[in-house]
């Protein structure tokens, strides 16, 4: 854990001093290209958007709250918060988990189609530890070996593992509406070709702050993950 936080502190270092001595500008989108086939997004049933959060079950259950990349720690917590409740007795299917991507942390909900794109590494400051820049694919979606300190620690395998995802679709609109904006294009074009890339499983709500809040009125714990 230490190797990987001092190499995590490096990369951040030589990004930010990349950042300092200027990069090229990048160029207006042309065309609109296609993404991914868009996932099915349960919230947009109207009528009911807290039906989504039933299915946070489990003898133990707690709610972690991302606000920014924060170098994937949402996901370790998650994973260690799984594991160490496993080696003290409960399985996975006994314990609820659920993850709120909000803020800062909204491009974790994103498949590497958008990364590279919109250049979400550059806009959230996010640094592939591989190419030592900032990133173009999703590195906490399916890192690759060495990335995290554990294999497991991937939304991938959270996921797998019952893990429940969900975003902000307030800040996914306030986002993608300024990115549009400084780049001249159609705000709504933007926030739903984000949308579109959604990676499936991970759940639309309104709100971040509204998800914590129905989580804890089903009894899970608040967990702060950065």
């Amino acid at each position: 854990m230490k190797k990987y936080i001092n190499n995590l502190k490096s990369s951040r270092r030589k990004f930010f001093r990349s950042l300092a001595t200027g990069a090229a500008s990048i160029g207006l989108w042309a065309a609109s290209i296609p993404l991914v086939a868009k996932p099915k997004v349960e919230y947009q049933d109207a009528s009911d958007p807290d039906a989504w959060f039933n299915k946070l079950k489990g003898k133990h259950k707690m709610v972690f709250d991302a606000v920014s990349a924060n170098d994937g720690y949402q996901v370790v917590y998650t994973y260690t918060f799984l594991t160490t409740n496993n080696k003290t007795g409960t399985p996975d299917n006994e314990m609820g988990a659920m993850i709120v991507l909000r803020s800062k942390a909204i491009a974790l909900a994103m498949q590497d189609i958008a990364w590279s794109k919109y250049k979400l590494g550059k806009l959230f400051k996010i640094v592939d530890n591989i190419t030592n820049a900032a990133a173009e694919r999703n590195i906490y979606w399916d890192p690759k070996e060495g990335e995290m300190p554990q294999l497991g620690m991937s939304i991938k395998q959270l996921q797998i593992r019952g893990v429940m995802f969900c975003v902000c679709e307030s800040a996914l609109t306030l986002t993608s509406g300024q990115y549009a904006k400084n780049k001249g294009l159609d705000p709504a074009t933007v926030k739903n070709e984000w949308i579109t890339a959604l990676i499936p499983g991970v759940q639309l709500v309104p709100s971040g702050v509204w998800a914590l809040n129905r989580a804890q009125e089903r009894g899970a714990s608040y967990c702060y993950a950065g």
